[in-house]
């Protein structure tokens, strides 16, 4: 764990005295330290095309009283620059004043090592699996006309320093392997991309050469899209497939179910807790608390432990994701989901893992219910209205469903709708639950930030289905 102070005129103990001047006659708030590393390799047209590496040093020192929040950070943890900061603060807020809250849960538990993957692997070897990749992809025939193959590595040290001496630490390792195939055949193009990753060392995803799973499958989705053919267009039943899919809930309800939203009344949800907002058997959680995955932490960015959050249950509104600000004047509990891109930006309430659980259906009941829908297995690009939650998302692989039976792949689908009405169209909701691979990046307020998604298959009885094929 990194000593913040080690090359300052500064140390911890004058450190908490100042957080402690500073928040004296405030809500909330806290002096946040980190240092980040993080590199990049990506092999591209058989050759490493880029390969970079930074790191970065700094604090964010945030004072809240009421719902006003002021903010100042710098890469300079020296004993002016953060006094430079606290005075700032104070005469934002020099004619509010508060009740500083005190109250921060404690836990031991860990969902990830305190490892820095960027350092345990050296930067040959990944040349070497990045070339691998290249030689193994190309193996495959002719048909492969273009290989791009990256690494993403980070390693993020925190500590967080509130009120009256009290600090929280954190080590967030983080790695991502991504692939993309472009398959030329007969004049036609098509592309296919896999990736996985989450909060462990490199050789953890990439032992047993799971690397050639991550390659097989970026060459299958190609090639099923070279055989696909025109997708229909209408309003018919929608089959998704378990996994991935899961970021249409994130996108078009999870982010309605944030805090911030629901204060503000900006969110279709603001009125709606205890009242029925989806189907019976939807229930929908979003969790920071599974080992290694992406989304998750050990605290949140604001010292709060993650916890396991029921969003909706059964259909009924039961909570919404807070920070400890949004919570405050909400008159409720932090549920660990206070989270910003860096010491550069606020803290926001923001998702982990959000997951629709398994209900009791197969896949195959689903498929055979249906006369004439489509089944969509994975989704890429697309627009979504957080707020409001209405969506388009483009499928990147998807099939046609006719008479209970999957049918040709199709090309150029999008879906289109909106979250909450979607929630209310769930018929059948699958036994067949699995997580994304670990590839989810979160964008809101211009701050990205990693998460996961998950659920099983589900049927939805109707949905605009935009295509080309009518």
């Amino acid at each position: 764990m990194s000593n913040f102070f080690k090359n300052s005129d500064l140390d911890n103990t004058k450190a908490e005295s100042i957080v402690s001047d500073t928040l004296n006659n405030c809500d909330d708030g806290e002096l946040y330290l980190e240092n980040s590393k993080s590199e990049s390799i990506l092999l591209d047209d058989n050759k490493i095309k880029n390969s970079s590496y930074s790191s970065d040093l700094g604090y964010g020192f945030r004072a809240i009283t009421g719902e006003v929040v002021a903010y100042s950070h710098s890469n300079d943890i020296s004993k002016d620059s953060i006094l430079k900061s606290s005075e700032n603060l104070k005469d934002t807020l020099k004619s509010k004043k508060g009740t500083y809250n005190h109250e921060i849960l404690k836990s031991n538990k860990k969902y990830y090592e305190d490892l820095n993957p960027i350092e345990e692997k050296s930067q040959n070897s990944k040349i070497k699996i990045l070339n691998e990749v290249n030689n193994y992809i190309r193996s495959k025939g002719d048909i492969v006309s273009q290989v791009t193959a990256s690494f993403l590595g980070e390693h993020k040290e925190i500590e967080i320093i509130r009120s009256n001496s009290e600090v929280l630490k954190d080590v967030r390792p983080l790695v991502r392997f991504n692939v993309s195939v472009v398959l030329e055949k007969n004049g036609k193009k098509e592309t296919g991309v896999y990736g996985i990753g989450g909060r462990q060392s490199y050789d953890e995803y990439l032992k047993n050469e799971n690397w050639k799973h991550v390659c097989d499958e970026a060459f299958r989705i190609a090639d099923v899209n070279l055989k696909s053919k025109p997708a229909p267009a209408g309003e018919m039943k929608v089959v998704l497939g378990p996994g991935w899919p899961a970021i249409l809930i994130h996108e078009a309800i999870g982010h309605g179910l944030e805090g911030d939203f629901n204060r503000k009344k900006t969110s279709a949800f603001h009125n709606l807790m205890g009242q029925r907002v989806a189907s019976e058997g939807v229930t929908i959680v979003d969790d920071g608390t599974l080992n290694l995955r992406r989304g998750s932490l050990t605290i949140d960015d604001e010292g709060t432990p993650t916890e396991n959050t029921v969003l909706i249950e059964n259909g009924i509104l039961k909570n919404f994701m807070q920070d400890r600000l949004n919570a405050r004047l909400m008159n409720t509990k932090s549920t660990g989901s206070g989270r910003r891109e860096s010491y550069k930006h606020v803290v926001l309430p923001r998702m982990r893992n959000t997951m629709m659980l398994s209900g009791k259906y197969s896949q195959d009941e689903m498929i055979r219910s249906v006369d004439k829908g489509i089944f969509a297995v994975s989704f890429g690009g697309g627009q979504v209205d957080i707020t409001s939650g209405k969506f388009v998302f483009n499928c990147t692989e998807a099939y046609e469903i006719n008479n209970g039976k999957i049918g040709s792949p199709i090309k150029g689908a999008t879906l289109i709708g909106d979250g909450p009405s979607i929630l209310k169209e769930v018929s059948m909701v699958g036994n067949d639950m699995k997580l994304d691979p670990g590839i989810g990046t979160c964008g809101k307020a211009g701050q990205g930030v990693p998460v996961g998604v998950a659920q099983p298959s589900i049927l939805i009885n109707k949905m605009t289905v935009g295509g080309t094929q009518l």
